[in-house]
């Protein structure tokens, strides 16, 4: 017995218990040490310290190293599984396994930052404040897999892909944005009186403008797989043109008439669009445009059209609600099924929707419950052969006050046209353009606007905001399929046939559609708010005061003097956009009465006013405000690769390398 109790204490002593005196807790100094390595910035505010030390240098990019991938933000490289990203514990645990031991005198100090993570995090194009992307852009991440490619899409921009996948997805690509090309002239043609046939041949214009200037975009412009075309920017002043008292109580050519003056005035604002961009004002402009102006003032765009989007529907509402639902079914209940490898569903779900909802009419009418004879009617006088050509309406007639108004509107565009530039090169782009290539962007926009004000579409030429959703839901980003799709474009412009079979849709299918197109567009606003920080009262104030002025001062112009159950001629969703005739400003100047009338009932300009004085006065950091970061000039020029991703075709930029403010 001696012996053996003799024997306890040794058995006891070295046995390990939850005391032990060294090393510390380790979970403790895990969240610490990822926040440290990825500059990750903590909600709570017993965290906060954990990155006080973070750089800031995201505006100051440096060089990449030379085996860096061409990953979206210059995020992490790729990792060889395709599993989804771990989350950030398990990533930090992940990472400490990976790296060897540190030495015995350090392993009670929280582990420094990498140099090589530094470096990346510095040239961060994406992420503000040299925020990296562990995961780029979760809310376009359709896919539950990621694809093995370092970006998030099967082609980049300069990617080859070979002639069959080009034609496959240069059709697929503008198959998807159908809704986005074709219907602003279905809406517009019969607000100004015009005919089926007036309504083909817009159409046929609009395929026309929309191939030409793509193509000028993608070889002289920022030269991203942008696809231009008829804004939803520049349809609520046109339709505020179109209400203006001048044009009350003209019988004969209606719509020659107007959109001669709507000509005038797309000219000019295209005019002011291309100063903005060729002089260098817009890079001093783009030091006041960032994710929550951005956000606000495209999501207003969509939701100022909520007065014609279901009253439209409501004139024949079995077929309205039919188009609506299908839609619906098609992007998010089946957005996930694939058929041959593709999600035929989320991508095509607005031609579905309309080929099997007008498949259901049609075979309504011929059974005698419906009647859409008269749509019909465009498909057939229309011509088998259509050649648009410049002032075909006859010569433009400019008026400064309705000149004036597009000048406004062409910066709104500017607007969302620059959170669509920074939006798509994270995708397809080794990294983000300059400040100078967003310039000549605008510049070359500007000049698409001229063109469609010489063709006569009735609205400006403008990047169109579902370019983003589209390439991340096709995953292409090449831009040699983009040129193509715009050649198709062009093609299909001549032939009358196509420009009247669009006509042919009807009026409640065209609002149904419609009511998808402007929701889409206002999530693409919101969804700019994903660079800054999610939780920021700041930035969610800021955002929602915009929305509801932008919604509740409009409207206070749009009834100011109206009196009810008074008959007018202007039908009951086109009544916000006769605002010039009875609003509350009378300085007594008619022409000052007009401009500012008009504009300050646009939902857009009220959204896009309030955002950017509130954003660039209200204190705020970089990283809660989600600052957009452009690459510099001096740094990125260095890149072979970006260079091949920016630089002008036919070494045309060698000869302006002095210039600036163009990027060249």
């Amino acid at each position: 017995m001696a012996s053996s109790s003799g024997a306890l204490p040794p058995t006891r002593r070295p046995r390990p218990g939850p005391w032990p005196p060294a090393p510390p807790p380790q979970p403790q100094a895990q969240p610490l040490s990822w926040a440290k390595r990825t500059g990750f910035q903590p909600r709570v505010s017993g965290e906060s310290s954990a990155t006080a030390s973070a750089p800031s240098s995201g505006q100051a990019p440096l060089p990449r190293p030379p085996g860096a991938p061409a990953d979206l933000e210059s995020g992490p490289p790729a990792r060889p599984s395709p599993a989804l990203p771990p989350p950030p514990a398990a990533a930090a645990t992940n990472a400490k396994q990976q790296q060897p031991p540190p030495p015995p005198q350090q392993r009670q100090q929280p582990p420094a930052a990498p140099p090589a993570r530094t470096r990346r995090r510095d040239s961060d194009g994406g992420r503000p404040n040299g925020q990296p992307a562990a995961a780029p852009l979760p809310q376009l991440q359709e896919e539950e897999d990621v694809p093995e490619r370092p970006a998030h899409v099967k082609y980049e921009l300069r990617d080859s892909p070979g002639i069959f996948p080009v034609v496959i997805y240069g059709f697929q690509h503008y198959i998807s944005m159908l809704g986005s090309i074709i219907l602003v002239p279905l809406v517009m043609v019969p607000a100004m009186g015009g005919s089926a046939d007036d309504t083909a041949a817009v159409v046929s214009t609009v395929l026309l403008v929309s191939g030409l200037t793509t193509l000028l975009h993608t070889l002289f412009g920022t030269r991203l797989p942008l696809v231009q075309g008829p804004s939803f920017v520049y349809l609520a002043p046109a339709l505020a043109i179109i209400n203006s008292p001048e044009f009350f109580g003209l019988n004969d050519n209606n719509f020659k008439h107007i959109m001669k003056h709507l000509q005038g005035a797309i000219i000019i604002g295209g005019v002011f669009q291309v100063l903005l961009g060729y002089t260098g004002l817009m890079s001093l402009f783009l030091r006041l445009i960032n994710p929550v102006v951005v956000s606000p003032t495209v999501a207003a765009v969509g939701l100022s059209f909520f007065s014609y989007g279901f009253t439209k529907v409501g004139s024949c509402i079995e077929m309205g609600l039919l188009q609506l639902m299908m839609v619906i079914i098609f992007a998010l209940y089946f957005r996930k099924i694939k058929l041959f490898g593709y999600r035929v569903f989320l991508i095509y779900a607005v031609p579905l929707g309309l080929g099997i909802t007008w498949a259901v009419a049609f075979a309504l009418t011929a059974s005698g419950v419906y009647s859409y004879k008269d749509t019909s009617h465009a498909l057939r006088v229309s011509p088998w052969f259509r050649f648009p050509y410049p002032l075909q309406w006859g010569t433009p007639v400019f008026n400064w006050k309705m000149g004036l108004v597009m000048c406004l509107v062409s910066v709104i565009a500017s607007v969302d046209s620059v959170g669509s530039y920074h939006a798509s090169s994270l995708f397809v782009a080794t990294r983000p353009p300059t400040v100078g290539i967003v310039s000549r962007g605008i510049g070359v926009e500007g000049i698409s606007t001229v063109l469609a004000g010489l063709w006569g579409t009735g609205v400006g030429s403008a990047t169109i905001t579902e370019n983003v959703h589209t390439i991340a839901v096709t995953k292409m980003g090449s831009r040699k399929a983009v040129g193509f799709g715009a050649i198709v474009l062009i093609l299909l412009s001549v032939v009358g046939k196509v420009g009247g079979f669009i006509a042919s849709i009807p009026d409640v299918m065209v609002a149904a559609l419609l009511c998808f197109m402007w929701a889409m567009l206002c999530a693409l606003g919101l969804s700019n708010l994903r660079y800054g920080a999610t939780g920021s009262s700041r930035n969610s104030i800021v955002v929602g005061l915009a929305l509801f002025l932008s919604l509740s001062v409009p409207s206070y112009f749009q009834q100011y003097g109206l009196l009810p159950n008074t008959n007018s001629s202007v039908p009951t969703y086109f009544q916000p956009y006769n605002v010039a005739s009875h609003g509350p400003v009378d300085t007594g100047f008619v022409g000052v009465n007009y401009v500012l009338n008009t504009v300050l009932s646009l939902n857009m300009v009220i959204a896009f006013l309030v955002a950017v004085i509130l954003d660039n006065t209200v204190p705020g950091g970089r990283q809660e405000r989600g600052l957009y970061v452009w690459s510099e000039a001096e740094e990125a020029t260095r890149e072979p690769s970006f260079l091949k991703d920016y630089e002008l075709p036919f070494k045309i930029g060698r000869a302006f390398r002095w210039v600036k403010c163009m990027g060249l």
